[in-house]
């Protein structure tokens, strides 16, 4: 069944992600939840006790959906497909989350250096009792990054709210020596596969 207006909610505050929709001519509405509800957050990004990566954004990824869903429920909200996404960086199997010092920041970006990494990101779309998923993984290979670079980059604003403490579209480009898979996808939403989801949706595309 198709969205009566052809929108859908995007379960994201990441900005790159409403950029990512918008370049492929995707209107949505925001659908946020909250970092600090009273019991904690709405849904819990930490990494459960010996969970795979692949399975850990395929969590998470269905979790923000499912209560993104329940949210546009409980509001009365037009009914319209919700679609959430989650993004971890992994090398040698450790997810890295998001940094939260200076000291953490410095510390991926020395594990990243001179070393290839994967980038998994796990799109999930929900629209009445349907629900799809897709995982994009892609490998990104750093140059040797002197800790005088990375001191650099690290007192900047633009490693601490991304996974692995970098932005490919950003200042870390200088850092990147070669990508094979999604550029999208390393950014927070692979466009080819989200498209492909959102059309199994109904949602109008091109």
């Amino acid at each position: 069944m198709r969205p009566s207006d052809n929108k859908i909610y995007l379960a994201s505050k990441s900005p790159r992600r409403r950029e990512l929709l918008r370049q492929i001519g995707v209107e949505f509405e925001l659908l946020l939840l909250r970092d600090r509800a009273p019991i904690g957050p709405e849904v819990s990004e930490a990494v459960l006790p010996d969970e795979a990566p692949l399975d850990y954004v395929l969590r998470v990824a269905s979790d923000k959906a499912s209560f993104a869903q329940k949210t546009m429920l409980w509001r009365k909200l037009p009914m319209r497909p919700v679609l959430a996404a989650d993004t971890t960086v992994v090398v040698d199997g450790r997810i890295l989350g998001k940094p939260a010092s200076i000291d953490e920041a410095v510390a991926m970006l020395t594990l990243l250096s001179g070393r290839t990494h994967q980038v998994h990101t796990c799109v999930t779309v929900r629209h009445h009792d349907d629900v799809w998923h897709t995982v994009q993984t892609s490998d990104v290979a750093f140059a040797d990054v002197s800790g005088a670079q990375i001191a650099a980059y690290c007192a900047t604003a633009e490693p601490y709210d991304k996974a692995g403490g970098y932005a490919v579209q950003g200042m870390a480009s200088l850092f990147i020596k070669d990508i094979a898979g999604s550029y999208s996808g390393i950014m927070g939403l692979p466009l080819f596969e989200t498209a492909q989801l959102l059309q199994q949706a109904g949602v109008r595309i091109l």
